[in-house]
């Protein structure tokens, strides 16, 4: 499974809502998770991979590895926390980066089940990262400009050499 990286127009775009989860939504969540784990991820979004539907997959840890469809976070935490995050559509770039350090999240499951998921730690920052994607956000855009471009610049230096 290819994965989209950064200048692709895709990770641009806002992703549409799944209309109907059919049994292709587990199909496609088995290729994302295969595809994840070939990555080396702990998140897996479908704008990433050109699915412009509002999917995403988490495996993080020894958790059961959750796929969540057309998610809404409701609620976020006042407090935050700042940690490392990296992405498998830009490459070798790292920066820490500040977000709530909890969510509520509402989404459907590949077999059309609705579920609401409270989550802190890790798991809070992976399903923000991957919401991010579905909104057309990297986390690259939610750094201050000056490390943004500093970032970028180095990025692009080492794809040349």
């Amino acid at each position: 499974m290819e994965i989209i990286t950064l200048g692709n127009e895709l990770l641009r775009q806002k992703a549409a809502p799944v209309k109907k989860i059919t049994a292709e939504y587990a199909k496609m969540a088995e290729k994302m998770l295969a595809g994840l784990h070939e990555g080396k991820g702990i998140g897996l979004a479908g704008p990433q991979i050109g699915l412009m539907e509002r999917i995403f997959i988490v495996h993080v840890g020894g958790d059961t590895p959750r796929v969540f469809i057309n998610p809404s976070i409701i609620e976020t935490s006042q407090e935050t926390v700042k940690y490392e995050e990296g992405c498998l559509s830009v490459p070798g770039v790292w920066a820490d980066l500040i977000r709530p350090k909890s969510v509520k999240v509402q989404a459907w499951n590949e077999k059309g089940r609705p579920f609401t998921l409270e989550a802190d730690g890790i798991l809070a920052r992976v399903i923000q990262h991957e919401y991010d994607h579905l909104e057309g956000v990297l986390f690259i855009d939610r750094l201050p400009e000056l490390k943004r471009n500093r970032l970028l610049a180095k990025m692009e230096r080492r794809q040349k050499s």
